[in-house]
């Protein structure tokens, strides 16, 4: 048996090594038994989905937000922050597609701009006739989804991190995080 004074006569690259393979032990598959196809396929599908109706949503928003609003360039506010929210979306799905580690970001940034929008919709709406639409629309659509990406993204670090513990060694050189395949595995070249 082991005990805290043999531990503390390895080096810390040998303190590292045991911690991998002990994590090996415990951990020898952890993607055992998780369709991530599957997963990545709907996420996809998803992101596609969201994309189409944020392009048609954006389409309305040009062609009828109040031009007389009290506010200085208001319909450009409201159809630049969506534009922002499909190219959240747009990258999401990419990452996604490509099985990317930087998916991750991509669904925090998302989630939260998501929440951005049910509050500018909410507040802004208030005392108005649209107010309980804003509401409604804030608590079955926008809050829901992004409550499910930062779910994802909180996975997707638990597994990423399950995976880098049971993978062994240590690559001499980190690439960037949008370059690094979702799950490990070889690095893309040229893509």
């Amino acid at each position: 048996m082991i005990n805290e004074a043999d531990l503390r006569e390895l080096s810390p690259a040998e303190r590292r090594r045991l911690a991998r393979e002990l994590a090996a032990i415990d951990y020898p598959r952890p993607l055992t038994g998780l369709n991530l196809n599957r997963d990545r396929r709907l996420a996809l599908g998803f992101s596609v989905l969201a994309c189409t109706a944020l392009a048609g949503w954006i389409v309305v928003l040009v062609l009828t937000l109040d031009r007389n609003y009290t506010a200085t360039h208001w319909r450009l506010a409201w159809v630049g922050f969506d534009v922002v929210l499909l190219a959240a979306f747009a990258a999401t799905g990419w990452a996604f597609w490509r099985g990317r580690q930087i998916v991750i970001a991509c669904l925090l940034v998302t989630g939260t701009l998501l929440c951005c929008d049910a509050w500018f919709d909410v507040i802004l709406d208030l005392r108005t006739g649209d107010m309980w639409m804003s509401i409604a629309s804030a608590l079955v659509v926008e809050l829901p989804i992004a409550l499910a990406m930062f779910s994802a993204a909180r996975r997707l670090i638990r597994l990423s991190a399950l995976v880098a513990l049971s993978n062994g060694g240590e690559p001499e050189q980190v690439p960037p995080l949008w370059r690094i395949p979702l799950f490990g595995g070889r690095l893309p070249t040229g893509q």
